[in-house]
């Protein structure tokens, strides 16, 4: 069990270790691997046929306020949130001016003039140094002064929850008054849950259905407990690397970097239609030079044959172990498919589907095929 007194510890770190977690380093958090004698593969398998709960108060909430904070946003990210509905979310990512991913993060639109947003652990000191730097150039512009500046608060200390799986929506549904099915994927509510009214968020990391749940400091333990009850397991880190990645989701500093645009990763979805031309954001010009000329390399999946790749694996054109065409960021062997999964960049024109290709596995050269994501079907409520 991890003791490391520079590692920061959510709000239920005293829950993981009452109930038999291995505690690990993550992203600067004390955070649980698995639980008990359960192994990272069963959770997983628990998660797709039934829930699995997932500690995720390591990530930073914050809200953002104020009558420019719609401009604001859209100035920080690519993503059109004028158009977003009241109580609706996007996945969205903060640039750099080169057009580079200094995260990604999740916008949630409560009015014109109130956004709450999640972004990553591990990130925390770059955004927050970036969230200031930026809100004080902002402020401080002709437009903030004549209509209105922006304020930032960071939910220090607030828990997050996410209930994942088949079951979720009919253990969530038990414990509240409020019509579930009217959250579809990607709408957000503050719902009552067992006399406390929390903010619930449909969606989540593992390709099933789901909602992230934002609690208060001093809820947090009880609401857990709650909700840790059968068919729900605790579920720790092993098990969520591998639903993600089986949902072809992203893990920033793996398989996202400050060097790499939205347009390489596939992540040009959350570029809105009407910023493409207009730009207007941070880093426009280097996205959209890569919209228009495409990308020199390109985020692709793959199954691999023979022995998982692991992060790091090079890629090859097949059969010329003298020519490198890109590199894995993330590999596993699929507990769903009983196939090994990877996902990696490739240079453009390797990234079509169905394309082969070889890749280093502890000096051995597997063949493995350009694979569309998500690898396992999503399960999202669509209503």
């Amino acid at each position: 069990m991890t003791s490391n007194p520079q590692l920061m510890k959510t709000g239920l770190y005293d829950f993981h270790v009452s109930n038999g977690a291995k505690m690990v380093p993550f992203a600067g958090f004390s955070m649980p691997l698995s639980y008990g004698d359960v192994g990272a593969v069963a959770s997983h398998h628990h998660v797709r046929k039934a829930a699995g709960l997932f500690d995720v108060g390591h990530m930073v909430q914050s809200n953002f306020r104020g009558p420019t904070v719609t401009a604001f946003l859209e100035w920080l990210t690519p993503s059109s949130l004028t158009a977003l509905a009241p109580y609706s979310s996007t996945l969205s990512v903060l640039l750099n001016e080169s057009g580079g991913i200094i995260d990604d993060t999740v916008i949630t639109k409560h009015a014109d003039d109130a956004f709450y947003v999640v972004t990553n652990a591990g990130r925390r000191d770059r955004d927050l140094a970036w969230f200031a730097e930026k809100l004080k150039e902002w402020n401080a512009s002709e437009t903030a002064r004549s209509l209105g500046g922006v304020e930032y608060e960071i939910l220090n200390g607030w828990g997050l929850l996410a209930l994942q799986g088949p079951e979720a929506a009919q253990v969530l549904q038990a414990l509240t008054s409020f019509d579930l099915r009217e959250l579809t994927f990607g709408k957000c509510a503050f719902v009552p849950v067992e006399g406390f009214n929390l903010h619930v968020a449909r969606g989540g990391y593992t390709g099933e259905d789901g909602f992230e749940i934002s609690i208060p400091p001093s809820q947090t333990v009880e609401v857990a407990q709650m909700l840790a009850r059968s068919p729900v397991q605790l579920t720790g880190l092993g098990a969520r690397d591998s639903l993600r990645l089986e949902a072809g989701m992203c893990l920033y500093g793996q398989d996202l970097d400050e060097t790499t645009t939205p347009v390489e990763a596939g992540l040009t979805w959350v570029i809105g239609k009407d910023r493409r031309e207009a730009g207007g954001f941070i880093g426009a010009a280097g996205v959209q030079k890569h919209l228009k000329d495409g990308p020199p390399r390109r985020r692709v999946g793959f199954v691999v044959d023979g022995a998982p790749a692991r992060q790091g694996a090079k890629i090859f054109a097949p059969g010329d172990k003298d020519t490198q065409i890109g590199v894995v960021t993330s590999g596993i062997p699929s507990p769903t498919l009983g196939r090994n999964i990877a996902m990696g960049y490739v240079t453009s024109g390797m990234h079509k589907k169905g394309t082969a290709v070889d890749v280093d596995v502890r000096n051995r050269l597997r063949p493995a095929t350009v694979t569309p994501m998500p690898f396992v079907p999503t399960r999202y409520f669509r209503g």
